[in-house]
């Protein structure tokens, strides 16, 4: 039975490698799949309608909240311009010295990446930040990728993602944050080191300029005219991560006052009700794809969970986990492109699945799991030509979402490599 469930597993990868069907109804249906070959029963305990559909879809509802409000103050960041005054304020700093200003921009996409992720971070700090970059000399490859590499600095402080490890791992949030707080300086220095190393390849165009971002409309004060936020409302980002963080307040009160205090900060009284619904709507139209994959993954989550395919997929898992902390570093490093192209090992799709199987059958203890999947995390984030994040950039720049891949690659593997180590080295 084992054996069945692993050839669903494998059908159900190719369904979403060859986009046959999307990931969140793939998810659902290989679940549905999987609790029957487990044999579970229609109804009832351990059961496919009660279990599987009716338990597993609101599992991760926490996770799904915490992304509408990430979402929700990343429309808020657009809305009120404090995205844009980031970028424009370093690039101003940055003047025409290309890695300044390449570094400069990879500090606003991280601030950004900590707010929200996917699309909407890239196009925060992106639809001003690339053209700046292509404008002083900076290659259409490396600009794409630079926003990526920062957003995939920011990723390790991005509240949501560590309600989303902590509720479908089963981890306290305090164990999540200790973990990306490890995983933190591998990220910011293969970020670094990426600009610095392909900001040196010449040869680019300078095809794009800042003024024709900036629009042609004249207004009656400079802040006006650049579409600036307040100094004070800069610090926005930075408010949930110092509750978070310093005051270990909970993930979605943190959020809720960085809503609060960009909303205070930038808004007249009288306009304050409908800045609020307005930016809460596109609130929900960015969030709607994430909490709809969520859904999928906490019903995919309920089935592997099952005591039958526990029993099932315990003796074949075990025979093909290492157990040697150097082994262990070694395969899964070796595994880092299965989770590109929405491949098995990625954790926003059937890798929540695996990790679910590894954890349920005691193979690794959930801390082992969440390291191996927050460091899978940071290649996905950054290298994977189908994520919505990769395709903007590479589009917005002018290159192929391959071409960002083949360059960002090396360095997020390194990042991984870095967790795994890390992992290995308290956890096994």
């Amino acid at each position: 039975m084992g054996v069945v469930i692993l050839l669903l597993m494998a059908a159900g990868v190719a369904a979403m490698l060859t986009r046959r069907l999307p990931t969140a109804f793939a998810l659902v249906l290989l679940a549905v799949a999987i609790a029957f070959a487990a044999g579970a029963p229609l109804t009832g305990k351990n059961s496919v309608l009660d279990t599987v559909l009716q338990e597993g879809a609101p599992a991760l509802a926490a996770t799904m909240i915490a992304i509408l409000l990430g979402s929700w103050l990343g429309k808020l960041l657009e809305e009120t311009g404090i995205a844009a005054t980031l970028v424009r304020k370093i690039v101003e700093f940055g003047g025409d010295r290309p890695v300044f200003v390449a570094l400069g921009v990879l500090a606003v996409s991280a601030l950004v990446g900590t707010v929200t992720g996917s699309a909407p971070a890239a196009m925060l700090a992106g639809l001003i930040g690339i053209p700046a970059m292509i404008a002083v000399g900076i290659p259409k490859v490396t600009a794409a990728g630079t926003i990526l590499m920062g957003i995939a600095v920011g990723i390790p402080f991005e509240l949501p993602v560590w309600q989303f490890f902590s509720t479908a791992l089963e981890l306290p949030v305090d164990t999540v944050r200790g973990f990306m707080l490890k995983l933190f300086p591998f990220a910011l220095v293969a970020a670094v080191a990426y600009v610095l190393v392909e900001s040196r390849r010449r040869g680019v165009e300078h095809t794009w300029s800042l003024t024709s971002v900036r629009g042609e409309s004249k207004p009656r004060s400079r802040r006006q005219l650049l579409g600036d936020a307040p100094w004070y409302a800069l610090l926005t980002p930075v408010v949930p991560l110092v509750l978070a963080l310093g005051f270990e307040l909970a993930i979605i009160p943190s959020l809720l006052a960085g809503v609060l205090y960009a909303l205070v900060t930038t808004t007249p009284p009288r306009e304050m009700n409908r800045r609020l619904l307005r930016t809460l709507y596109g609130g929900f139209e960015v969030a709607a794809a994430p909490i709809t994959l969520f859904v999928a993954i906490g019903i995919l989550l309920a089935a592997v969970k099952l005591p039958g395919a526990v029993d099932a997929l315990e003796p074949l898992v075990k025979a093909v986990s290492p157990q040697n902390a150097v082994l262990f570093v070694l395969v899964f490093t070796l595994l880092v492109p299965l989770c590109l192209y929405r491949g098995p090992l990625n954790v926003f799709g059937l890798g929540a699945g695996i990790a679910g199987v590894l954890i349920a059958t005691g193979i690794y203890p959930a801390t082992a799991v969440l390291g191996m999947a927050t460091s899978y995390n940071q290649v996905f984030g950054v290298a994977d030509p189908t994520s919505t994040q990769t395709v903007w950039s590479a589009q917005y720049a002018g290159v192929s979402p391959q071409q960002v891949m083949v360059r960002t690659l090396p360095y997020v593997w390194a990042v991984a490599l870095g967790g795994l180590c890390v992992t290995a080295a308290t956890q096994l």
